[in-house]
């Protein structure tokens, strides 16, 4: 007990990890803050930790999160003030890609520092209904991130909405003092309708049941009352409660905050929705198909890219409370703070909507990724080397001090804010199923696990990848895909 603090709580004396686990703190209602406001961070301290095992290290994860669509990437239509304040305080990576596909494989990825791709030993699980290649537990033999932090004497704390992430089943929980689910999200079975009052029940089943059992989502937030009852409201909300509750203790603390905002359904509250369209009176596209297009009219998509649109403004504003949590704290000059997304999502560009297997273009594949520094080094530079998921964990080791363990297959990038270089990277790849995705300088070549159905695109000429040009080059496909996918893969691609 050496070192803890104590608090007494119904007569009873607990440690400070005890009184974090029996804690029942009800959801703050925080006010929102002001889109288009300046700066939110204090000025830089003049002297801070430089790292080592006393520095606090906050992760937060946004799903779906379209690197286009912030104003530091070079949006100029969609309000993310916070993100974008952010990004100058931080060194921030503008060839960010997931080393794999979609929600799982991808935090996978995160926890463990090791590559989920080529999905090997992969099989359909019980219980688990998504068929996506590498969509499994974290194996029992890797070790996860939180769980070194934990023997290191770090307070760790997780907060999401993500309900695939529940599942004891599924190891997110391991190496986590504090383990905090927000349910209600898309299917999860929280509220069955025929458990709601009468009135909000028949208006949940006048909907239509849409793509992903939308009357699941329509149950569970039946009873929204003002946007605090929002997914990313409350897990913001959350998240500074735990903020405020392990910024007390004597020990550092590690916090993940995962929210799985922006993931569809994008329903915000209609003033973020206004924002960026009105005079809308078909039905709300909240979940679309997931494919092609073309069953949607213009308005239509017009009316989805609005949703999303409102949806990334909503979870920006809550980030940036949890942010002033941070700055009232005065936590920001001891904590390495991570932003990253996983994935995105298409709205209708190249005549597709959502996120298939097939479509490995850049709405889909190139995620916003910064790293603040407690000391601000490197503070609104970029670098353009190929971050990834697989890099959060071996980047928060090396920054500590710690030293990543063989293991880990990811590059510790914190070495980008001492002016250094890591591991060169000519080449990267992920996986989405059975799909694979390989880029270097030049180009960028996406096919089946067989190397069939390939596209090419030459980003010299084409950095949007419009035009295809495999069949004018099938060397350079040929190449990219033994020398690099083949390559990175072991040598071959798993077949199930």
């Amino acid at each position: 007990m050496k070192g803890r603090k104590k608090r007494k709580v119904s007569g009873q004396t607990l440690t400070r990890r005890e009184f974090l686990k029996v804690a029942g703190v009800g959801t703050a209602v925080l006010g929102a803050a002001g889109c288009g406001r300046p700066d939110i961070f204090p000025n830089l301290p003049d002297r801070a930790p430089i790292g080592g095992q006393d520095t606090n290290v906050v992760v937060v994860i946004i799903d779906t999160l379209r690197k286009d669509h912030l104003g530091a990437y070079g949006n100029t239509w969609i309000q993310t003030p916070n993100l974008d304040a952010l990004a100058r305080e931080s060194l921030r990576f503008t060839q960010a890609y997931p080393e794999s596909i979609p929600t799982i494989c991808a935090r996978r990825a995160i926890h463990t520092g090791i590559r989920t791709w080529p999905f090997r030993n992969w099989h359909r699980y019980k219980g688990i209904p998504i068929v996506r290649y590498g969509w499994q537990p974290i194996p029992e033999e890797q070790t996860t991130l939180a769980e070194i932090l934990q023997e290191k004497g770090y307070e760790t704390l997780f907060v999401t909405d993500n309900m695939h992430q529940f599942q004891a089943s599924m190891n997110f929980q391991r190496g986590f003092d504090v383990f905090e689910f927000i349910r209600g999200q898309t299917t999860d079975g929280y509220k069955p309708i025929w458990t709601l009052p009468r009135e909000k029940r028949r208006a949940v089943l006048k909907q239509p049941a849409g793509a992903g059992g939308m009357r699941h989502y329509f149950a569970n937030t039946a009873g929204r009352s003002s946007e605090e009852n929002w997914f990313a409201p409350q897990v913001f909300a959350r998240a500074s409660e735990l903020l405020e509750i392990a910024g007390e203790g004597d020990r550092p603390f590690f916090l993940v905050v995962d929210s799985y905002d922006t993931h569809e359904p994008w329903d915000p509250p209609e003033k973020y929705v206004a924002l960026y369209d009105e005079g809308y009176d078909g039905r709300e596209p909240y979940w679309p198909n997931e494919g092609s297009s073309s069953y949607l009219t213009d308005r239509q998509l017009k009316r989805v890219r609005a949703l999303y649109a409102g949806e990334v403004t909503m979870t920006d504003r809550w980030l940036g409370n949890f942010l002033d949590k941070m700055s009232e704290l005065r936590l920001f000059d001891s904590t390495l703070l991570i932003v990253l997304a996983d994935h995105g999502s298409f709205h209708g560009e190249h005549g597709i909507v959502g996120k298939p297997t097939y479509a490995l273009w850049p709405e889909v594949t190139d995620i916003p990724f910064f790293i603040r520094h407690p000391e601000g080094k490197s503070a609104g530079k970029t670098s353009d080397y190929y971050a990834s998921t697989h890099d959060v964990a071996p980047t928060i080791l090396g920054f500590l001090g710690m030293g990543p363990p063989e293991s880990m297959e990811g590059q510790d990038l914190s070495v980008l804010l001492d002016g250094k270089e890591p591991e060169p990277r000519p080449h990267f790849t992920l996986g989405y199923h059975e799909h694979v995705w390989a880029r270097d300088e030049r180009y960028t070549m996406f096919s089946r696990n067989d190397g069939t159905e390939a596209k090419l695109y030459d980003l010299r000429t084409d950095p949007g990848m419009n035009q295809d040009v495999a069949g004018n080059q099938p060397d350079i496909v040929k190449r990219m895909f033994n020398g690099y996918v083949l390559k990175d893969a072991g040598g071959s691609l798993p077949t199930y």
